[in-house]
């Protein structure tokens, strides 16, 4: 039997970002976008009218910040997932997602193949069914959401997290070298993790040609939008 395509609520401002998110979720094998609303108070009125599996919610909106928007969500028994979106790096803003209930945290920008990541692991979640036989089954289907599976043995998602924020603040790429500088690790941990980056198709590789010698590899994330 197939299972209903997971039903998605875009919740963003700018009209380019948001077309482009539509976009992207459409683009997911399995997700539908039941619609799109650019401010809280719009995406509150679409919810009690057609509830949805999944919002994928700017937390900066012209009328409610995103945070006030899942508590009205809460408040209101409405039954979502959501995923925040925002350029914001305030950890206490994550503890406070985390907190109310916020399933994932998207960092802007972000690419196609960072959301197809999060996405896949939403729906890896949502097929989970049946009765714990213990902790462990817990963690296991927990883990599927947060990303604290799936990574090659030896890599963390702590460390493979600020690898890619490091990324995000050198739009024109880096060494491996320097990468490892930065971050405290050594040029081979580092390069371990800027290829598993190069593999899920969120970095690429650019070769940076000296005056003599085999040229230099530079990682970078593109920037889409």
């Amino acid at each position: 039997m197939t299972r209903p395509a997971i039903s998605v609520l875009v919740v963003e401002d700018e009209e380019i970002t948001a077309e482009a998110n539509r976009v992207y979720v459409e683009r997911v094998p399995g997700f539908a976008v039941a619609g799109v609303a650019r401010s809280g108070g719009e995406a509150l009125r679409f919810l009690r009218r057609r509830p949805v599996d999944l919002v994928l919610l700017d937390l900066y909106l012209p009328d409610l910040h995103g945070l006030e928007v899942v508590r009205a969500i809460r408040a209101g028994g409405l039954m979502c997932d959501v995923i925040a979106v925002t350029s914001a790096r305030d950890l206490a803003m994550v503890r406070s997602a985390v907190s109310l209930g916020v399933s994932q945290y998207l960092l802007k920008p972000f690419t196609y193949a960072t959301l197809l990541e999060k996405l896949t692991r939403y729906a890896r979640f949502k097929d989970e069914a049946g009765v714990a036989a213990g902790q462990g089954d817990v963690d296991r289907v927990l883990g599927t959401l947060r990303g604290s599976s799936g990574l090659p043995k030896g890599l963390s998602r702590d460390t493979l997290d600020a690898v890619a924020a490091e990324l995000r603040g050198r739009p024109g790429g880096m060494a491996a070298q320097a990468v490892a500088d930065a971050i405290g690790v050594s040029r081979v941990t580092a390069r371990r993790y800027l290829e598993h980056l190069v593999e899920l198709g969120t970095a690429v590789r650019m070769p940076q040609y000296g005056a003599v010698g085999r040229p230099e590899l530079l990682y970078r994330i593109p920037m889409e939008r």
